[in-house]
């Protein structure tokens, strides 16, 4: 009793409603069974417990692969297995089409709103226990698609076996599988509405996927982690406020450390998890940055087009691996940010572009679904199931993997219609302007979203516009990120650094200009990857001068930005001026720590970490006006710079001085908020960083001669190209020679 066209639709693979078909069904009182395996020359159904022979099935004439029966002796729906005989080979399974659906109606209705904050919780694929039977719950997006199947190598990777079930208007496809479970490959073949068959996709809620160059989506559980993390989770929204220091370690982990007697392998998630850890822990880090780890195609990439939103790669393990690098980060007192990429993704035909037949999870009109300097494609903010798509990924990492903050890579190009493009190759939004609209909402939602379900957590905007408020509260029109990148502030100042010294007087305002806007936003000042690629340099390759005036130029540029206000970010590599150019394909050059002048960098980056963390002067008021102050702002001729930072809890303030210039000033004075003896608490031309040695032992007393602008002054000695920090001593046994002749603390 099947329609002769529904057997036909079936066996061509082109039917969108194969449960009305297959499965156990009542038919004028009679139960009957219909099963669908191509090329099979018998199908028995077996009773699921006695594994009892019911009936054989007989195949429908004129639809290859459909078998029929009646199971005469059964008047209710019962459980029962299939016996299948294949090329002389049998074996037995369950059918998946006597199973109900899984997805219920506040799911569908919630995902129809755009409003599914755990998405990823009904969509993907889900090992769980259904209906008495253990299997994957496999569910997909695909509102344009005449069929989804599921293929993988329990069904031959033939699209036309396993047809999934459409739920109602949602657009949802769904299909319990029994006896699949972990670890199992699939992707999903769609018929378009037009009949033409689709490259094989991977699911764009795959938790899981198999090495490149392959392009299959693998189950993996998200059930059963038992979490070790509950202290620092507790603790965590206590230092991640704009009054703690956060000093960020950005790293990609393909080319931090690889191991060159295995084939140069990158390190595991669980090598990570020892050595980067420790590594991070003991420079005095307070975070790890990765660039993205979502699952990736191509190497060259860094993972900035991301295929898989919600896979860690499998380039350094599973997702439990993953899972156990995030918690070695939390038991050693280091939060961990991801690099999230939302703007943007490849056209890889197993990917998200034209998932269905049509532009599904991007604009329809190139205009607005293409960026020209990745050649990606541009994601559809204004289409609710595909914001949701991605606040739910942003909540997925925050929530079923315990990590602390998302850095949302370039912003700028979600926030206008018209970045990087032409008169006329940009579409105006609704009033007729640049801004994109549906983007912004999305973010000012996003970001919401996450403060409120993610307690204790950060977002960080990579955004270089005068785009107004991207840290201030969404409710009053800000964007909502927690900080941004201060890129202005790396841009001039990097280009003061590069000026040969006796140029850098007629560049004074490079350095200054950032404290004119230093408060407008919670700022991080990056020195992050993109300043060591493409022709850029290494850091230490774009300071001017010989041997010794490079490496004094980079140590006095990073006191200058410890200094500064604003929380830190630098790129592996960087703290030990690494001398060449990152490569993705490449270890970090650690042998260079053998040289003393690159022990010394890194000697100077830990101390000014454990600096920054010590003295509430330099993080407390990070963001806030009242804790800086120019002491000498205009000494352009000399290039030197004199600032106070100033403590929220009425400790001592710190007094920062840099002389920029390969000259050595002797008695030069500064004038101090204070009387008293200034300390010298960290110098960077001190020996053990690799410098002169120069500076100012067991701290300056103040006399009551004005300079800078004030009663008191100090005469200090300002060795060559360094930067130094003073405090008022509070403790008359306190004493500076730490940071000359001894290891410091």
């Amino acid at each position: 009793m099947i329609d002769h066209t529904d057997a036909l639709r079936l066996a061509k693979g082109e039917h969108s409603d194969p449960f009305s078909v297959l499965g156990l069904h009542n038919v004028g009182g009679k139960l009957s069974v219909r099963a669908f395996f191509p090329g099979a020359s018998t199908v028995e159904v077996l009773d699921a417990k006695t594994h009892r022979r019911i009936t054989t099935l007989q195949p429908y004439a004129g639809a290859d692969g459909l078998f029929t029966g009646e199971a005469t002796r059964r008047k209710n729906a019962f459980a029962y297995l299939l016996r299948v005989t294949q090329n002389g080979q049998t074996w037995t399974c369950q059918d998946p089409y006597r199973f109900g659906p899984v997805l219920g109606e506040l799911d569908e209705h919630l995902f129809s709103e755009g409003a599914h904050l755990n998405l990823w919780r009904v969509l993907g694929a889900h090992v769980m226990q259904h209906e008495g039977s253990t299997g994957t719950h496999f569910a997909v997006w695909a509102p344009n698609a005449r069929r989804v199947s599921l293929v993988g190598n329990f069904n031959g990777w033939d699209g036309r076996r396993t047809p999934l079930r459409q739920r109602g208007q949602t657009g949802i496809w769904e299909i319990f599988l029994p006896d699949i479970g972990e670890g199992e490959a699939y992707k999903y073949e769609l018929l378009d509405a037009n009949h033409h068959l689709l490259p094989q996709k991977a699911d764009p809620f795959g938790f899981g996927a198999e090495h490149p160059p392959k392009t299959a989506s693998v189950v993996r559980a998200l059930n059963g982690h038992g979490w070790s993390d509950a202290a620092w989770m507790d603790k965590r929204a206590a230092l991640q406020r704009i009054d703690q220091p956060i000093s960020v370690y950005e790293v990609h982990l393909g080319s931090w450390r690889r191991v060159p007697e295995e084939g140069n392998r990158p390190l595991s998630y669980t090598e990570h998890a020892e050595q980067l850890v420790r590594y991070a822990k003991d420079m005095g880090f307070t975070h790890l940055e990765l660039m993205p780890v979502s699952e990736f195609p191509f190497d060259g990439s860094w993972g900035y087009q991301p295929v898989g939103l919600y896979a860690p790669t499998i380039r350094h393990g599973t997702l439990a691996e993953f899972r156990a690098f995030v918690e070695a980060c939390h038991a050693n007192d280091l939060g961990l940010i991801l690099d999230w990429v939302p703007g943007h993704f490849p056209e890889d035909a197993h990917g998200l572009g034209r998932f269905d037949g049509t532009p599904l999870y991007e604009h329809a009109d190139r205009r607005e679904g293409f960026h020209p300097d990745w050649n990606t494609l541009v994601y559809n903010y204004g289409r609710r199931e595909v914001a949701n798509f991605l606040t739910a990924n942003a909540l997925y990492w925050l929530k079923e993997h315990h990590i602390d903050g998302l850095r949302v890579d370039a912003v700028a190009s979600m926030l206008y219609r018209d970045y990087s493009r032409k008169d006329g190759e940009w579409v105006p939004n609704k009033d007729g302007g640049r801004e994109n609209l549906e983007a912004i909402a999305f973010l000012q939602r996003t970001n919401t979203l996450a403060y409120a379900e993610a307690s204790g957590i950060m977002t960080i905007a990579e955004e270089s516009t005068s785009f107004p408020a991207v840290s201030g509260p969404a409710d009053q029109g800000g964007l909502g990120f927690g900080f941004k990148w201060n890129m202005g502030w790396m841009n001039d100042t990097l280009s003061y650094m590069q000026e040969d010294p006796i140029h850098r007087k007629y560049h004074h305002h490079k350095m200054t200009f950032g404290l004119h806007y230093a408060f407008s936003e919670n700022f991080l000042l990056p020195i992050s990857h993109d300043e060591v690629v493409h022709g850029k340099g290494s850091m230490i390759d774009k300071m001017p001068g010989d041997g010794w005036e490079k490496f004094a130029n980079l140590r006095a540029y990073y006191g200058f930005m410890w200094g500064h206000p604003g929380k830190k970010l630098l790129f592996m590599g960087c703290e030990f001026a690494q001398s060449v150019e990152w490569n993705h394909d490449s270890s970090l050059d650690w042998h260079l720590l053998d040289t003393p002048l690159h022990a010394g960098m890194q000697r100077l980056v830990r101390d000014l970490n454990t600096l920054y963390r010590d003295r509430p002067a330099l993080h407390q008021l990070d963001c806030k006006p009242e804790g800086f102050e120019w002491i000498e702002e205009g000494a352009a001729e000399e290039s030197i710079f004199a600032w106070l930072r100033k403590p929220a809890d009425g400790s001592p303030p710190v007094l920062i001085v840099a002389n920029l210039t390969p000259v050595e000033r002797q008695a030069r004075r500064i004038g101090v908020p204070a009387p008293g003896r200034w300390v010298e608490i960290l110098n960077s031309d001190a020996a053990l960083y690799g410098g002169g040695d120069r500076g100012n032992l067991g701290g300056v007393d103040s006399a009551q001669i004005a300079a800078s602008g004030r009663p008191h002054s100090i005469a200090l000695t300002l060795p060559p190209l360094s930067t130094l920090f003073f405090q008022l001593q509070a403790d008359a046994a306190e004493t500076s020679d730490q940071h000359h002749n001894q290891e410091p603390d």
